[in-house]
């Protein structure tokens, strides 16, 4: 893969997760997404959505492989189908470009391997098997890996390392809360001049608002380095975990995030494309979305290349 990728503008694929639970499919517990790989009759439901994003103009799509870090499924009491779920999530991928018969690239999904939105306090020896057992399942069918909602330096830093050893470029995809910041107190600049290395395609802001996007715009810019976001779509501007895992039961049918966080239905596929043509002008490369977007959001913008 070109180091120099995201230096041009690239479209990322649209949110997953949100996506697959509006066409249809029905959580067990807090898996959400990772239920579309334990129960074949979502196959083609997974498959669809990333056609639906590729149709769309996207470059890259992701691994839907969110939900299946090894915390969430050991919760939902599936740890035994852990390498099945992340196998499966990249053959699915692959059908996907396979039939769209068009050249785009797939990104293995590391996410936070704990919890979404809030930094991982655990041993790092923990989180560092726990990022290389899914990063190695991923590796042998992705082109490169995009760290997905990572809350803190640390977590990178610890993600890098299993990454390097899989001979891997990274996309790094940081939250960023209403102040500025990573959830960890750090401020982005800190954060990538920290921790940035050869192996960096660029960096985003993952699953953040709008309006957060458009405040750190500017510190992204001077950072000499390919940036951009995937932007949620969420009804709050900082999102906390909605997730109770002590409650979780695979056997109960789970609820939609979007419950507890809201949706923003004001917000177009035109005017996220308006959004989007604003942060172009101030720089921004990589260009996606991230919870409750689809599809018709990543047409729009791909109409901006």
């Amino acid at each position: 893969m070109d180091k120099d990728f995201f230096k041009k503008i690239r479209i990322l694929d649209a949110g997953m997760g949100q996506e697959l639970l509006a066409r249809g499919l029905v959580t067990k517990g807090t898996l959400w997404s990772a239920t579309s790989l334990l129960d074949e009759k979502y196959y083609q439901l997974v498959i669809d959505t990333h056609l639906s994003s590729i149709k769309a103009g996207s470059d890259v799509i992701l691994t839907n492989t969110f939900t299946t870090r090894k915390v969430r499924m050991e919760q939902n009491q599936v740890l035994e189908s852990f390498n099945l779920v992340n196998k499966k999530a990249c053959e699915l991928a692959l059908k996907a470009k396979e039939l769209s018969k068009k050249n785009i690239f797939i990104a293995g999904s590391l996410p936070a391997q704990n919890d979404t939105y809030e930094v991982d306090k655990r041993d790092k020896k923990i989180i560092e098997k726990d990022f290389f057992d899914q990063a190695k399942i991923l590796s042998p069918h992705v082109d490169f890996f995009y760290l997905d909602v990572l809350s803190s330096g640390r977590e990178i830093e610890i993600a890098m390392n299993v990454t390097q050893k899989l001979n891997k470029l990274v996309l790094v995809g940081v939250h960023i809360k209403k102040n500025g910041k990573l959830p960890s107190g750090e401020s982005i600049t800190e954060t990538v001049q920290k921790y940035k290395n050869q192996r960096w395609l660029g960096v985003i802001a993952a699953c953040v608002s709008l309006e957060i996007i458009e405040k750190t715009c500017d510190e992204f810019k001077k950072l000499d380095i390919p940036f951009g976001f995937k932007a949620n779509l969420w009804g709050v501007e900082e999102p906390l975990p909605v997730h109770k895992f002590n409650n979780a039961k695979f056997n109960e049918i789970g609820k939609n995030p979007n419950i507890t966080l809201g949706k923003r239905d004001d917000i177009t596929d035109k005017v996220f494309g308006k959004f989007t043509e604003k942060i172009i002008k101030n720089g921004a490369t990589i260009l996606g979305g991230c919870c409750e977007t689809n599809a018709t959001h990543i047409k729009e913008i791909a109409k901006l290349r």
